[in-house]
């Protein structure tokens, strides 16, 4: 989705184009047919969300059809991991592929193990220390009990993002926040949780016991499979 003179262009099919995701459950079963999804165009032709749906319907606000609403329905499934997972940018990951995700990105590392090697940042350790009381937080709500924010940390958002590419945290779902009447307002904003509470410790950490590079070269060769048009460098910006 690149932007040209201040606009967005968007790059999709036809509605009656064979390629073309018409529902969200159409986006779910492709996406655990391909194992793994970007939601914007990327260096790889073809390998989007976006490149598979209609582009008049993104923001369009109907639930039906627009893939923006589609991607909070998906990540409050359960069916598909959902956060910043390539290049820094949003995409989804099946259940069978988040494994080899998991270790390669981790390095075959939990966090507190990360941490007491000394690969992880102080910052870093603030954001996580809260899930081991929490279940979930709301983007603010972490923001805030981390210490972030004015007169505090800074980078708030390049270390939510680090530990989305490391598989640390995913997005469980988009959500309105309440106040103090309990009364939803507001726009959706962003409930994160580890994706072991989600989907379970034994399964997110089943490829612990593979070298972390394999993992790395069976991810690869899938893409190779799937979209082999891929270049090498194409493959190593998408998985970096």
């Amino acid at each position: 989705m690149p932007n040209v003179n201040g606009t967005w262009i968007m790059y999709g099919v036809e509605w009656d184009d064979p390629e073309c995701l018409h529902t969200v459950d159409d986006a779910i079963a492709y996406i655990n047919e391909v194992g793994f999804l970007p939601l914007f165009k990327n260096e790889i032709p073809g390998f989007s969300l976006e490149e598979r749906t209609v582009p008049q319907h993104w923001w369009s606000g109907d639930a039906k059809v627009d893939p923006w609403e589609w991607r909070e329905i998906i990540a409050a499934s359960g069916k598909v991991a959902y956060g910043k997972f390539f290049d820094k940018k949003a995409g989804f990951i099946s259940l069978k592929w988040l494994p080899f995700f998991a270790n390669y990105r981790r390095d075959g590392y939990d966090f507190d193990s990360r941490w007491e090697d000394g690969k992880a940042s102080r910052r870093q350790k603030l954001i996580m220390d809260l899930f081991e009381h929490y279940e979930e937080l709301y983007s603010s709500e972490l923001k805030k009990d981390a210490g972030f924010g004015k007169g505090g940390e800074k980078g708030f958002d390049g270390i939510i993002t680090d530990l989305q590419m490391k598989t640390y945290l995913v997005v469980k779902a988009f959500r309105q926040r309440k106040n103090k009447k309990g009364e939803s307002y507001g726009w959706p904003i962003a409930v994160y949780a580890t994706p072991e509470k989600l989907f379970g410790y034994e399964h997110v950490r089943s490829q612990y016991d593979e070298d972390p590079q394999d993992s790395k070269e069976t991810i690869a060769n899938h893409i190779r499979e799937i979209y082999p048009i891929a270049t090498e460098n194409q493959i190593k910006k998408i998985l970096k």
